[in-house]
C-alpha cells in the first residue's frame, strides 16, 4: 500500500511540476512565495517510534531544502509575513520534544551549514531525565536531552525554543493554573536552564483543538514572539505572523517532495483556528501573567 501511494505521489508531481513550477513563479513575482516551517522529532537509525526518521533520510531531507530553497529562521518567517513581502519560496527547520540522539547527526549537520533550527523542549522531561510518556506506552523508554547539551547547542547557534512543561494536551486543560504552569512558569524555567531568552512556544500535538484562543493569548502574554501548530499548512504573506504554521518532515520522500513543490490543493484545506474558548479562562491567565509574582504561586 505504502509503495503504491508513494507511486501515485510521484506520478502526480511528473503530471503537475510544469504547472506548480509556473505558480510559484507567479507567486514569487507578486512577491508572495510560500513559506514552508517544517517540524522533526528524532533522528536515528532504530525506528523506535512512529516519529522518527533515519539519519540518512534526514541528510536527504537537509541537501534537498539546501539546493532548492531558501533556508531561513522563523524569525525571518515572521519579518517576511508582517512587511508583507516573500520573494523566494523559503524552508526552516523545528525539532519538537527534545530527543538526545539529536546531538549524534540532526544539530551537528544543521550547524556545519549554519542553517537555522528551532529546537522545542519539554521543560520537566530535561531537568528530570524522564522519558515521554507516549514512548513509555509503545515500551520504548528513549533518552531525553539534558540542560548541558541545549546549552551547547545554543551556544552553536540553535535556538531553544518551548514544548511546555509536560507536553500537555491543551484541549484538555480545564484551569487557569495548569495553563500557566504549562507555559509561563515552564518558559521562565528554561530560560533559567539555558540562561537565554525564550522566544517561541510549539504546542504539542498542535492541533485545531489545542490551539486555543486561551493558549494563544497566554503566549503572548507571558512574552513569547511567536506560537508554532503543527497540523500542515504554508505560511503565506497575509498570515498572522504570531502563528506559524508546519508541518510534518516526511519520511516519505515523495510525499515531502509533494508538500514542499506547494500544493495549492493542500493550502485550500488547511484548518481553521476556532475564535472562541468554551472554558473562558483566557481573563484570568491574563490577570496572572501582568503580576508575575504569582506565576510561580
Amino acid at each position: 500500500m505504502q509503495l503504491l501511494r508513494s507511486l501515485a505521489i510521484s506520478t502526480r508531481l511528473a503530471v503537475q511540476s510544469p504547472w506548480r513550477k509556473k505558480q510559484i513563479q507567479r507567486m514569487c513575482e507578486r512577491g508572495e512565495a510560500p513559506m514552508s516551517v517544517l517540524f522533526y522529532h528524532r533522528v536515528a537509525d532504530e525506528p523506535a517510534n512512529p516519529w522518527t526518521i533515519s539519519k540518512r533520510e534526514f541528510e536527504r531531507h537537509v541537501d534537498y531544502c539546501r539546493e532548492n530553497f531558501e533556508l531561513i529562521s522563523l524569525e525571518e518567517v515572521q519579518r517576511r509575513l508582517e512587511s508583507g513581502h516573500s520573494p523566494r519560496p523559503s524552508v526552516t527547520f523545528t525539532f519538537d520534544d527534545g530527543y538526545s540522539e539529536n546531538c549524534e547527526l540532526a544539530l551537528p549537520l544543521l550547524i556545519r551549514h549554519r542553517i537555522p533550527c528551532t529546537y522545542f523542549v519539554t521543560t520537566e522531561n530535561v531537568r528530570h531525565g524522564h522519558p515521554f510518556e507516549h514512548d513509555l506506552r509503545l515500551n520504548h523508554p528513549l533518552p531525553i536531552n539534558t540542560v548541558e547539551q541545549l546549552k551547547a547547542a545554543a551556544d552553536a547557534g540553535i535556538e531553544i525554543g518551548l514544548h511546555t512543561a509536560n507536553h500537555v494536551d491543551f484541549n484538555r486543560v480545564h484551569t487557569a493554573e495548569e495553563l500557566n504552569k504549562e507555559i509561563v512558569e515552564a518558559k521562565f524555567n528554561l530560560e533559567e536552564m539555558i540562561d537565554r531568552p525564550v522566544r517561541y512556544l510549539a504546542v504539542p500535538f498542535g492541533l485545531p483543538e489545542q490551539m486555543r484562543p486561551a493558549v494563544i493569548e497566554t503566549a503572548r502574554k507571558c512574552g513569547l514572539v511567536g506560537i508554532c501548530s503543527a497540523y500542515g499548512a504554508y505560511n503565506l504573506i497575509g498570515d498572522d505572523s504570531f502563528h506559524i504554521r508546519r508541518f510534518h518532515g516526511d519520511p516519505e520522500f515523495n510525499r515531502f517532495r509533494n508538500w514542499l513543490t506547494y500544493d495549492n490543493r493542500k493550502n485550500l484545506r488547511r484548518p481553521t483556528l476556532p475564535t472562541e474558548d468554551v472554558l473562558n479562562i483566557a481573563p484570568e491567565v491574563a490577570a496572572r501573567v501582568r503580576q508575575p509574582e504569582l506565576a510561580f504561586s
